[in-house]
């Protein structure tokens, strides 16, 4: 009778997961779909780490951007799983973390507070854009040519900002930035923790990114370079963040500027990474992707949550590929996922461990886990290059100012700014106006303005 009840539990839950997640019909079962998951998580994990540590740098409390981004990755995840059902996880992005943190807060001296609210209204425009196709429009009025270079200039300004976190760059006064001292003992652990990350990408080792973190954390212990502070805890306060964001802040004119470029990342990084895993994962039917409006939308509510808990933008991770290539077609996978961020929420003594930094001077910080983790990912985004025209001047100039840009003025916003301003001028003058949207003389000429008024 125990073995009859079990049964019956057993095909109570399994006709409910086919019912919801359509497994059968996606070519997959609970097993391979629970692999995805976990594969998908030991990918991305990461951002656990990375996150707290990036956002702390421009005075938030480290703990709680820890349960912020944990809560809002399980949360996106699992609308993602439920409103669209692909195996597509979503958590707050590389590239407009450090945006946030180093470009709004530090660099413009924004209030965090207000950041976040201009986080959370570039997520309302998102939701208030879903039935008008503007999204799609915007998509399409973005020359190709600046897709590919804004990616690229963002993996730039990470891989930058990773080398100065190793210590490996170091500020001089007649080059701006110098090579650090090699020889010293945290930038040492980084050097090492990059070739050991490189090895395992080279490898093709799941979860490189993940096992090369806790392998320099590994040795930055016995180094006596990171210190030991325990495994599991109860999970820290979200109070320092939660319900923070200044929205009223926000609206003032400068930040127009912020909150466009948020809702333009957001939007890119989205589109680009559906598009992309579904393409691998065998998703889209005649070009086109399924459900993506629910897609586009989990990300949206995910970002306004995010900034509500006290995290930067969220949004659809392409790591998510790797559970694709583990099998993985429904979301399902997803929830697996999700459930791994709820469960890091307790493991919050060992996140500290990893992201704390290690004092140089009085004023310098290096962070030698983290820093060899943000190089290798400015690699990743690196892919873009081969696929920007470089024999049309038009086009490689433009594309070339957008890249160089962010890194050097540390400001994804710098860099649109120049491509967009150089793309419709070169166009112009070469007689080829007409190839140019509307969407680009307009920012180029809002862009423009903006400068002339900061003078």
């Amino acid at each position: 009778m125990s073995n009859s009840r079990t049964d019956a539990v057993e095909r109570n839950r399994m006709s409910w997961l086919e019912r919801r997640f359509h497994l059968a019909e996606q070519g997959t079962t609970w097993r391979t779909e629970v692999l995805a998951g976990v594969t998908t998580f030991l990918t991305m994990a990461y951002i656990i780490f990375v996150q707290p540590a990036v956002l702390s740098a421009c005075g938030m409390d480290f703990g709680a951007v820890l349960v912020a981004t944990c809560l809002a990755s399980a949360l996106a995840t699992l609308l993602m799983a439920f409103l669209a059902n692909y195996p597509i996880a979503v958590a707050p992005a590389m590239g407009h973390n450090f945006f946030f943190a180093y470009t709004v807060v530090i660099g413009m001296g924004v209030p965090w507070s207000v950041a976040l609210g201009a986080v959370a209204l570039a997520g309302i425009i998102f939701i208030l854009t879903a039935g008008f196709g503007l999204r799609e429009r915007l998509i399409m009025a973005i020359p190709d040519s600046l897709k590919h270079a804004i990616a690229v200039g963002i993996g730039l300004l990470i891989a930058m900002i990773g080398l100065q976190w190793a210590g490996v760059i170091v500020a001089a006064s007649g080059t701006l930035v110098a090579l650090g001292d090699l020889g010293s003992p945290p930038v040492l652990l980084a050097l090492a923790g990059l070739m050991v990350m490189a090895i395992l990408f080279a490898l093709d080792v799941r979860g490189a990114l993940l096992w090369g973190i806790l392998l320099t954390t590994a040795g930055g212990l016995i180094s006596g370079l990171v210190r030991y502070q325990g495994l599991v805890s109860r999970p820290p306060s979200l109070a320092p963040t939660f319900l923070q964001l200044d929205i009223p802040g926000a609206f003032k004119p400068d930040m127009v500027a912020v909150i466009f470029v948020f809702f333009f990342l957001a939007l890119f990084d989205t589109v680009g990474t559906l598009v992309g895993v579904a393409e691998q994962a065998g998703l889209m039917r005649d070009g086109t992707l399924p459900r993506a409006r629910q897609a586009l939308l989990t990300d949206a509510i995910g970002t306004v949550a995010g900034a509500t808990l006290g995290t930067s933008t969220v949004t659809a991770y392409i790591e998510s590929a790797t559970g694709v290539a583990a099998g993985g077609r429904t979301g399902l996978a997803n929830l697996v996922t999700a459930s791994l961020f709820l469960l890091s929420l307790f493991f919050y003594p060992l996140v500290k461990m990893i992201g704390g930094g290690y004092p140089v001077t009085e004023h310098v910080t290096l962070y030698p886990v983290i820093a060899p983790a943000l190089i290798l990912v400015g690699t990743m985004m690196m892919k873009g290059v081969r696929l920007i025209p470089w024999d049309d001047m038009t086009e490689a100039i433009p594309a070339f100012l957008t890249m160089i840009m962010m890194p050097l003025a540390v400001s994804i916003t710098e860099g649109i700014a120049f491509g967009f301003i150089a793309y419709a001028l070169l166009k112009l003058v070469a007689g080829r106006g007409r190839q140019v949207h509307w969407f680009i003389y307009l920012f180029a000429v809002l862009f423009l303005v903006r400068y002339i008024a900061l003078r």
